[in-house]
């Protein structure tokens, strides 16, 4: 009978690893859904008003030009390997109608507001991650005429000293998530880290912890929160690993493809809009 008991026991743990085992390899696929804000680089803005460029800081700059941009990021994550994309953000131009124009006294529009248009990304950018290497590759699409061109660039995920794991808790997209503080950027972050997911992530790389998924972090200039945690859509690998194709260049080859595409992004939109007023 004891000996029965012992088997039945034996069985009983067998079944119940087997349990945990298949629901952690559940978990190991899915997407984050974070929403996130981030301060302008004042460097960024271009606004020209009847033929004349005006900076951040003159006297004739609107003062309703944002300040902050709104996006949304989304981590898609596989076995070790990961994948984040945004969406939102891409150059702005706003029509600044003046005296004499169609939107000017006395002209057709009447006086009608500013026009505002996205005219999306002059490039695609997606970063891919090795979660278990701790390593990232940034890979940027450039489309000129009817020919495609990827660049991939590859660096190791950094990390930030000095990490201050307070009890404080609080559940966030349904996770109980534990505070945290570290200085970063000359400022302090205030991180909030689950170990109940199966991986080790944050949508600010450098603010990865040792353990834990960052589902929310504040800083000054920028904020992350996740919305939403769904374990339940199929990711595959072959999804979240970059294209063998892509064609390799360091992080200040990249740069300059990305400063240099933006700059011919936004003086095609110029010329073409022939607008007295524009914004990015």
């Amino acid at each position: 009978m004891k000996a029965l008991l012992t088997i039945l026991f034996l069985a009983l743990l067998l079944v119940t690893g087997l349990s945990a085992f298949q629901h952690l390899h559940a978990q190991a696929a899915g997407r984050i859904s974070y929403e996130a804000t981030r301060r302008i680089d004042p460097s960024q803005l271009r606004v020209v008003v009847n033929g004349q460029e005006l900076r951040p800081g003159s006297p004739d700059f609107p003062a309703d030009i944002p300040d902050v941009r709104t996006f949304a990021q989304t981590l898609s994550f596989a076995g070790d390997y990961a994948k984040e994309t945004q969406e939102g953000g891409g150059l702005m131009i706003r029509t600044l109608e003046g005296p004499g124009g169609p939107g000017g006294p006395g002209g057709p529009g009447g006086g009608r507001a500013p026009q505002t248009t996205n005219l999306g990304r002059p490039f695609e950018e997606t970063t891919y991650l090795n979660l278990k290497e701790r390593s990232a590759a940034t890979v940027l699409t450039l489309k000129k005429d009817d020919k495609t061109t990827a660049y991939r660039s590859d660096a190791p995920i950094g990390k930030a000293e000095g990490w201050q794991l307070t009890e404080q808790t609080k559940k966030i997209a349904g996770y109980t998530c534990r505070k945290a503080t570290v200085s970063f950027r000359k400022e302090t972050y205030t991180v909030w880290i689950t170990t109940e997911l199966p991986f080790t992530y944050s949508p600010i790389r450098e603010l990865t912890p040792d353990h834990g998924v960052v589902l929310a972090v504040e800083g000054a200039n920028e904020q992350f929160r996740a919305s939403k945690v769904d374990l339940k859509t199929a990711v595959a690998e072959a999804e979240v690993r970059p294209s063998a194709q892509a064609q390799p260049v360091s992080a200040e080859e990249l740069k300059d493809l990305r400063d240099k595409a933006r700059a011919d992004f936004r003086q095609r939109a110029m010329d073409n809009f022939g607008a007295p007023g524009g914004r990015n």
